[in-house]
């Protein structure tokens, strides 16, 4: 492990609002650390994600991210693009002039461009372009497997007006459809259930959705669930957000131009997110997909690394 101090910044991420949204946690100098450093710290930290950063490969490049769970390196994730954009701005490590800024990061599944926009001089929102389009994956399990790893019933499933969907824009997950507001605060993981399910990546992420919301702003209230990540629920996903605009797209009545929702999550964690999302259209086919919120800075300090 490397040897000495390095600086890192706490966030929350898809809110205005400190102690609500998803935890973060950036290292803006982390050029020396190596893979297995990176991945003991973001354990260290036991946050859904920890974001480390490096130059860039590409000098025209803005930064280059890593992105760990507590158990493994992510190739790409919402909420550590938005973050760690929102928190470099902030603290000096891209200059924003203007309202807004556009700079590319650097992931695993590619280029990210991503626009910071300030409010009163001060760094506040970011929104990214993914570099990977939604796409569909295997088809899945069997609804009444799903709803029963859920603790829910069929009936509780939406099943009339969406099918149960996989989908990744980098990360896959599995998008189950619910008729009403109380059954996805009803959801509970059985781990029983879910060991039945077909062992896989595009069953190991769960993501569950209605239409119904808690908020008026919001379109769609979910929650997202990833016991192999190490996440018992993840309180905003943007990552899940980006393809889902490709599974609510399959039932829109708007086959060109740009589409808009709003998702609320983490309400259920008391940790409430908004997450936008767009989706740009041409004759049915999404052609580019938008992901953008709020993030708070929270905490600064240095972590003692030794060897």
């Amino acid at each position: 492990m490397a040897d000495g101090q390095y600086r890192f910044y706490t966030a929350d991420v898809f809110t205005n609002q400190a102690f609500g949204g998803n935890p973060l946690a950036v290292f803006p100098d982390a050029e020396d650390l190596t893979t297995d450093d990176m991945q003991r710290i973001a354990n260290e930290f036991n946050l859904s994600e920890t974001v480390f950063v490096q130059p860039p490969q590409d000098a025209k490049h803005a930064k280059r991210l890593r992105i760990f769970t507590p158990q493994h390196e992510l190739p790409f994730a919402g909420h550590p693009t938005v973050g760690t954009a929102v928190v470099l701005a902030f603290t000096g490590g891209i200059a924003c002039h203007s309202p807004e800024t556009s700079v590319i990061f650097e992931e695993g599944v590619g280029p990210i461009p991503i626009t910071i926009r300030t409010a009163e001089g001060q760094a506040a929102y970011a929104q990214f372009s993914v570099a990977q389009l939604p796409a569909f994956g295997p088809p899945a399990p069997p609804p009444e497997a799903v709803a029963a790893a859920l603790s829910l019933t069929v009936d509780d499933l939406a099943l009339d007006t969406t099918p149960i969907q996989t989908a990744s824009c980098g990360v896959p997950f599995m998008y189950v459809p619910v008729r009403h507001l109380a059954g996805v605060e009803r959801v509970r993981i059985n781990q029983a259930a879910l060991d039945q399910l077909p062992k896989h990546e595009w069953t190991s992420h769960l993501y569950v959705y209605t239409r119904e919301t808690v908020t008026p702003e919001a379109d769609v209230h979910a929650r997202m669930f990833a016991p192999a990540m190490g996440l018992g629920e993840d309180p905003a996903t943007g990552s899940a957000a980006s393809s889902l605009a490709g599974v609510l797209a399959l039932t829109a009545t708007q086959s060109s131009g740009t589409l808009r929702w709003r998702i609320e999550q983490g309400f259920e964690m008391q940790r409430p997110s908004l997450i936008d999302v767009e989706a740009d259209m041409q004759d049915g086919v999404i052609t580019a997909v938008c992901v953008g919120g709020h993030a708070v800075l929270i905490s600064q300090g240095e972590m003692l690394v030794q060897v």
